[in-house]
């Protein structure tokens, strides 16, 4: 399923350099690895608790609009329901499209904003543009 979901981020950057943030990466860096090898992918990662030098802290709920200027893609693994409303809002502020995977069978929590199921081979996620 990873493997899927990151395959599809991937062709959303095959024919056009792209920037992408994952916000609220946490300990699971196995797409932003792969993202990351990807020479038309500028890939941010944020989190309110980095653990590493490669995360920039920043806090969904109050985010710091600089780090998110020209992103043209936003994704988010399995992020906390309370969470969801600030990624759709911060998507809206910058104008980025919005990807969230959540946990299986999890409903999502985005307020006014109805997002569309995508399922992608093996993976399934929401999209907003």
């Amino acid at each position: 399923m990873w493997q899927d979901f990151t395959e599809y981020l991937l062709n959303e950057a095959e024919s056009n350099p792209v920037k992408m943030a994952e916000v609220g990466i946490g300990k699971f860096g196995k797409v932003a690895e792969a993202l990351s090898k990807n020479d038309n992918i500028t890939l941010i990662k944020t989190d309110i608790n980095p653990d590493n030098d490669d995360i920039i802290k920043d806090d969904i709920t109050n985010p710091n609009l600089n780090l998110y200027e020209d992103v043209d893609i936003i994704y988010s693994i399995r992020p906390p329901s309370e969470l969801q409303p600030h990624l759709v809002n911060l998507a809206e502020k910058i104008g980025s499209q919005l990807i969230i995977k959540p946990l299986t069978n999890e409903d999502l929590n985005t307020g006014r904003v109805k997002m569309k199921l995508k399922n992608y081979k093996k993976a399934s996620f929401y999209i907003l543009r």
